[in-house]
């Protein structure tokens, strides 16, 4: 994609000034300023003018955020590597760092039910390397295996062209070992809207989503799981088909279920972002990192996602 020219400072409300500002402060923080990272140069063009990026050009649906958003569902095959590292059981009571690698293979695909209605589905099968020490792995090594797969389908309803709202469920089955999965049935329904401002930056939404996490039946030696997730997602579009997310997953969580290794409280507040880009209409890939701020509740230390999204 061409690169956007100079800001159309002619058709720029006085409105838009604090969001050029944010821009503008946002993109050194997040070390965008460096390779062929995007400019901070955040065309905030408002339709109908001539003076877009490639991506401005692009139809809402195609604007560079990330892919497997729930609210704006599209068929595609996902790869997908993370590394996690969080609170253990350790010799004696010990607490110590237990790593998880996770490789996934997702796939998405929707069912146009009307012109504002979509069916979204998805599957997920994880390949899991951890190094839990406990009585069957005493020596903390690591073990290899087949992870908790799970399926989720969720309604779309596309209200306007701003608006976006939807529902759906998550099920999580325990096909893991009990050293790699949550030996525990899980349904986790959720619902989201989603807020888009094109008139302020291309590309540019906020999209609050929520979520319960519930476990059911499965081992009854293994914790049972209820918790609150969320994610106040908010997505920043950049030339040459670059993204910038805050918080793309629900990471922000309250427990109320049973205390896990580290737990102080409740909340688990962390700092997530994704970065990523739209190389084609087909292909995106984007790195992904959450670190933690305020940590009662442990879900993890660090948290590093990479992901490649391959449209069809």
């Amino acid at each position: 994609m061409r690169r956007s020219g100079a800001l159309c400072a002619d058709r720029e409300p006085i409105f838009r000034t604090s969001l050029r500002l944010l821009s503008r402060f946002a993109c050194p923080l997040v070390g965008l300023r460096f390779g062929g990272a995007p400019s901070c140069r955040y065309c905030l063009a408002s339709a109908g003018s001539d003076c877009g990026s490639g991506a401005d050009e692009l139809a809402p649906d195609q604007r560079p955020a990330p892919e497997g958003d729930v609210l704006a569902p599209k068929s595609l095959f996902q790869l997908y590597f993370a590394v996690r590292t969080a609170p253990g059981s350790g010799p004696d009571d010990a607490i110590r760092t237990v790593t998880t690698d996770t490789f996934k293979l997702r796939a998405d695909t929707r069912i146009d039910l009307t012109t504002d209605w979509q069916l979204s589905l998805r599957g997920d099968l994880p390949f899991v390397a951890k190094d839990p020490l406990n009585s069957s792995n005493p020596s903390g090594d690591y073990l290899y295996g087949v992870g908790d797969a799970d399926l989720q389908a969720a309604l779309i309803h596309d209200i306007d062209a701003r608006w976006k709202a939807g529902f759906g469920a998550r099920l999580i089955t325990p096909t893991g070992d009990d050293n790699l999965g949550s030996g525990k049935c899980q349904i986790m329904p959720m619902v989201g809207m989603r807020y888009s401002m094109p008139d302020v930056g291309s590309g540019l939404y906020f999209e609050p989503l929520l979520r319960y996490d519930a476990s059911f039946a499965g081992n009854p030696s293994k914790k049972s799981i209820s918790d609150l997730e969320f994610a106040p997602t908010v997505n920043f579009s950049f030339p040459d088909g670059w993204f910038f997310a805050l918080y793309p997953e629900p990471d922000i969580r309250w427990n109320f279920g049973p205390t896990v290794t580290g737990q102080t409280g409740r909340l688990f507040l962390p700092f997530d972002a994704r970065i990523g880009r739209k190389f084609t209409k087909e292909l995106t890939v984007s790195f992904e990192v959450g670190v933690p701020i305020a940590n009662q509740y442990p879900v993890y230390d660090l948290k590093t996602e990479l992901r490649v999204d391959m449209k069809f």
